[in-house]
């Protein structure tokens, strides 16, 4: 079943996802060669705590971190690790959730460690360029699939333009939040459109394009969560929970309300995120 929120209900979710934005904030300014994966942990479960929520990740099905911290080929779920330090040119996606009231807010960002190369920094542009083509896609009226089409012909559209062969990976996608973290639907990064259950207001979804600088195929290592490309090629991942309503989306988990990254497809924001 899908979840079908009030526009209080959504409200609530807001203020979840404005404490990941803060997480994320500090995190993403903490990161550089040297830091280790377990410290910016450190940082980020210190940031929910003091906004009086609580971390979702740390102990879900028993994992151990506040975020997932995904480093080079690791895509996601990555573990947080004091051994595992950053360096320079590396790609670190930090995933990061929290509780506030109840409601969950969900949200990914990759980010570069020190100076990267030419083709890396492409790569962080078409993952979140294709992240927000697929919230601009997905208003209501449409299908499920609207969204995964979008995300798959922007990365598409991306690899014609700079040759480049990007994979997205396809065993891993978005999905419904609000009461729980993780609800359905499940929402592919590619696909035709057209297809799935039709998109209404009061509908929130995480949408999560992860794509690679190599091949699409990935393999899960034994620890049982962290994530990585077959052929050891970067992965980068972006991720916002956005809410579908009358008016437009809301990108709740963006501080602008997702005003910058989808004025590019010029699609207005929801009249809740004035």
């Amino acid at each position: 079943m899908i979840e079908i929120k009030t526009d209080e209900q959504l409200a609530l979710m807001r203020a979840a996802g404005l404490v990941v934005a803060s997480a994320l904030d500090e995190v993403q300014a903490r990161v550089a060669p040297g830091v280790s994966t377990a410290e910016l942990d450190a940082i980020a479960e210190q940031v929910i705590r003091d906004h009086g929520a609580v971390p979702s990740f740390l102990g879900y099905h028993g994992f151990t971190g506040s975020i997932c911290a995904s480093v080079g080929a690791e895509v996601v779920h990555g573990i947080p690790r004091p051994d595992r330090v950053l360096a320079e040119g590396e790609l670190i996606s930090v995933d990061c959730g929290a509780i506030l009231d109840d409601w969950h807010g969900d949200s990914a960002r990759t980010l570069p460690v020190g100076e990267i190369t030419d083709a890396q920094r492409a790569l962080l542009t078409v993952t979140e360029n294709s992240m927000w083509a697929g919230i601009a896609a997905g208003a209501a009226g449409g299908r499920l699939s609207d969204i995964s089409h979008a995300v798959e012909s922007s990365i598409e559209a991306a690899a014609a333009r700079d040759g480049v062969d990007y994979g997205i990976v396809e065993m891993y996608g978005g999905h419904g939040i609000g009461t729980a973290m993780h609800q359905d639907p499940h929402i592919l990064n590619y696909g035709k459109p057209g297809r799935g259950p039709r998109l209404e207001p009061g509908m929130a979804l995480a949408i999560e394009p992860m794509v690679t600088l190599g091949s699409a195929e990935v393999d899960e290592l034994a620890d049982g969560w962290t994530v990585v490309t077959r052929d050891g090629s970067d992965a980068a991942h972006f991720e916002h929970t956005y809410a579908i309503t009358t008016t437009g989306p809301w990108v709740l988990t963006a501080r602008d309300g997702g005003a910058a990254g989808l004025a590019p497809y010029g699609v207005h924001l929801s009249e809740l995120a004035s």
